[in-house]
């Protein structure tokens, strides 16, 4: 087990957002009429035009691609003026969307060899010339080498600047500049105006099939110049009619009377209509100088729609309890009475079968919160353990490798422990070597006795220290005593969870060591859950079990994890690498807390004498509706078709124990995945709220085949706030849709 050092990493309350600096899209023309450079805009806008690394990446650089020991490729590099996107060369030509990557889509950039593949195969290129661009999701990582090592970190320390900045942007900052880019390519002669083809061009891009006689009627409305084309205002005026949200005029109307401001005291009725009971007039009046935009409204206390608007923007306004957004929950509890974030073969990039193993694999785990990681050790030639999928044809990679990149990512996004799941099929001597690189490699980030010696067979708490020293725990899993004989230089490294068989569960068995683990299959949690599921919930309050997924699953396809969490395991293990509802409700349970990888389980899950069985949970306790609004610049599925217009249907899922599992759609909304617009009610009836999950997908419906999938994002209800909320969306992959929303009306009546 593996701990990260609290005290040097505790989180600070989140400072108030900076307030926004934008009121209204940008239109194509400068204030002078004379610019045809609107990208410059947009950078201006973020505060970079002058950086000279910015300017460096907007003249492009040309830049070696590294693929392998004889695959190295010189490209051109370049940003685009949007500030968001970076243009590349393709050996083959291909579709315009297809050579360039987003910004918004880096997980993270590393300078010199400090990727497996530049590990290997950057060699011939001194580390100060490269660099690693690693994504979300399951792109690939780019291994690049610049001529120089200046070079080099141009793009470095540019892409930390862009990436910064756009973290600093307002969901308002980010339709600007979304709108910005359209505009920019819809104006096909780059002249600066806008023709009615243009237009047309522009909505099929932002995913609107407007009726031509009502875009006419709306074009020629704005070209007040009469001559057929929109420029500089009558852009700015098109693009406000446009962008236009009646549902929340008339919102903000209902609370600000007829002279159109809200003032504190009407901002705090609404806020008090909320849900929000604990808000005051001092919140109220900390809303209107963070969000307002009118600097004269903003003197006199009042907020103006634009300011309204902004706010129901931002994560104040969003449904995440921004309280929620840190870590807010005890982390003193034993391990036992938490979920944790649990990879399964985490060295898998791809399939079980076939698929490559890396090292990258649990950077990216780690990226994304994990705390128990899997290692598959095998006896690898010269002495040195490598981990794989055994007896297939996955990739294999060396056992110290993989330990060296736990010490140097297992602590970026959490400080709380690391779990090691160690499956061993290795001899003595070689796991004597795994021994060996666990302690020399980890050192004292390493756990190797027992933390609290006044109670030395208890489970320790998340927040365990020792002398301001990082820990780390090494644990056998369920494979481990397959190995007819373990080395006592490995074994003695699994102080806290040790691996243990779960034969049976009785009403009231001789308690086990708590510092026992037991691995189940999914099939046979499944069958606990069924059979004895009170008594797995005792079990599991005092108790680590760790699932994982059938071996059948050749695809490396995934089960639900809610089934598991009803029963209070903690180590739900998945399979990271692939994307599908089952991360989605993983990213969800472990979104809130910090995205420490840790969950406090709700109390009837942690009481070693709970009355509570999944199966059978009681009555109904708590009644969640949501009232689906609109929803907001809803991406194109397909971008290379200009003509193809999403039919957006919004489903809610929720996800929790059987009796609660539910879902209800709304009806499909044809050719408009700009500003669609439902108001649909859909209700639904909760007897265990405390363990349900919501999930809110949109989806591209088709009459013909399975709808095709848009977005979602997904929850805890115990973190969902009531009242007039916007839905963030989130790609397959977990990436930003922005500028992408919904907008709900939440109300949730507990009984």
């Amino acid at each position: 087990m593996l701990c990260g050092r609290w005290r040097s990493c505790r989180r600070r309350p989140e400072e108030p957002p900076v307030p926004a600096q934008v009121a209204t899209p940008v239109a194509l023309a400068s204030p002078d009429g004379g610019s045809k450079r609107p990208g410059l805009r947009a950078l201006k806008k973020m505060g970079l035009t002058e950086d000279e690394d910015v300017r460096a990446m907007l003249r492009g650089s040309r830049l070696c691609k590294i693929r392998s020991r004889t695959w190295h490729k010189e490209r051109l590099y370049r940003l685009q003026e949007d500030g968001l996107s970076v243009w590349f060369q393709r050996r083959i030509p291909r579709a315009p969307s297809q050579h360039i990557f987003f910004v918004q889509h880096i997980e993270a950039v590393r300078e010199g060899h400090q990727s497996e593949g530049l590990r290997r195969f950057g060699g011939a290129f001194p580390p100060a010339r490269c660099l690693t661009i690693a994504f979300k999701g399951r792109r690939k990582n780019l291994d690049l080498a610049a001529a120089t090592a200046e070079e080099a970190q141009r793009w470095v320390r540019g892409l930390a600047k862009l990436r910064a900045r756009l973290d600093a942007m307002s969901q308002r900052e980010r339709l600007d500049h979304w709108i910005h880019t359209y505009l920019h390519r819809a104006d096909s002669d780059q002249d600066s105006k806008m023709s009615f083809k243009e237009i047309k061009s522009l909505l099929r891009m932002v995913n609107v099939d407007m009726n031509d006689m009502y875009a006419y009627r709306l074009f020629k409305e704005c070209d007040h110049s009469n001559n057929e084309r929109l420029e500089g205002a009558e852009i700015e005026e098109f693009l406000r009619r446009l962008l236009k949200r009646p549902e929340l005029e008339d919102i903000f109307h209902q609370y600000s009377g007829e002279d159109r401001v809200l003032s504190t005291l009407e901002l705090l009725e609404f806020l008090k209509d909320q849900g929000e009971d604990t808000a005051t007039l001092a919140h109220a009046q900390k809303l209107i100088h963070t969000y307002e935009l009118n600097e004269t409204a903003k003197q006199h206390e009042l907020m103006t729609l634009d300011g309204f608007m902004m706010y129901l923007l931002s994560p104040e306004g969003a449904a995440v309890d921004p309280a929620h957004t840190c870590v807010f929950q005890d982390m003193d509890q034993p391990l036992s009475h938490y979920f944790i974030s649990s990879s399964h073969n985490t060295y898998l990039t791809d399939s079980q079968i076939g698929g490559l193993s890396s090292t990258e694999a649990y950077v990216r785990a780690f990226a994304q919160g994990c705390r128990c990681v899997e290692l598959d050790c095998w006896e690898g030639p010269g002495g040195e353990p490598i981990i794989y999928h055994g007896h297939t044809l996955t990739s294999k990679i060396l056992f110290r490798d993989v330990v060296q990149t736990v010490r140097d990512h297992a602590f970026t996004l959490s400080p709380y422990p690391v779990i090691l799941s160690l499956e061993n099929h290795c001899g003595l001597e070689q796991q004597a070597v795994m021994a060996h690189h666990l302690r020399t490699i980890l050192g004292d980030a390493l756990v190797t006795e027992v933390l609290d010696t006044q109670n030395p067979e208890e489970l320790p708490s998340p927040e365990e220290e020792e002398e301001e020293e990082e820990e780390e725990e090494a644990e056998a899993a369920e494979q481990r005593r397959r190995a007819k004989q373990i080395s006592p230089e490995l074994s003695a490294l699994a102080v806290y969870c040790c691996a243990t068989r779960l034969q049976t569960l009785r009403p009231n068995p001789v308690p086990p060591q708590p510092c026992q683990v037991s691995s189940l299959s999914e099939r046979k949690a499944k069958k606990l859950i069924r059979e004895a599921g009170n008594s797995f919930v005792r079990h599991n309050a005092r108790h680590l079990t760790r699932v994982y997924p059938l071996g059948l699953r050749m695809n490396s396809a995934n089960y639900s994890p809610q089934e598991m969490w009803n029963s209070g395991c903690q180590l739900v293990a998945l399979n990271f690498q692939t994307p599908g509802y089952e991360m989605d409700l993983n990213a969800g349970r472990f979104l809130v807390n910090g995205r420490c990888g840790y969950i406090l389980k709700p109390a009837p899950l942690r009481q070693p004498d709970t009355t509570f069985d999944p199966e059978c949970p009681g009555p109904p306790r708590t009644t969640l509706t949501i009232q689906v609004l609109t929803a907001q610049q809803l991406p194109k599925l397909n971008t290379e078709k200009p003509n193809s217009i999403v039919d957006p249907l919004v489903r809610v899922e929720i996800h929790g124990v059987p009796a609660d599992c539910a879902r209800k759609e709304t009806n499909y909304v044809l050719n408009n995945g700009f500003n669609p617009r439902w108001g649909q009610t859909l209700q639904f009836q909760l007897r265990a709220p405390e363990l349900v999950l919501v999930r809110f997908v949109v989806e591209d419906y088709d009459t013909t085949s399975p709808n095709d999938f848009v977005g979602q994002f997904t929850l805890p209800l115990s973190s969902l706030k009531q009242g007039y909320r916007h839905i963030h969306l989130l790609a397959k992959d977990g990436a930003s849709l922005s500028p992408a929303t919904l907008f709900v009306h939440i109300h949730v009546q507990r009984f």
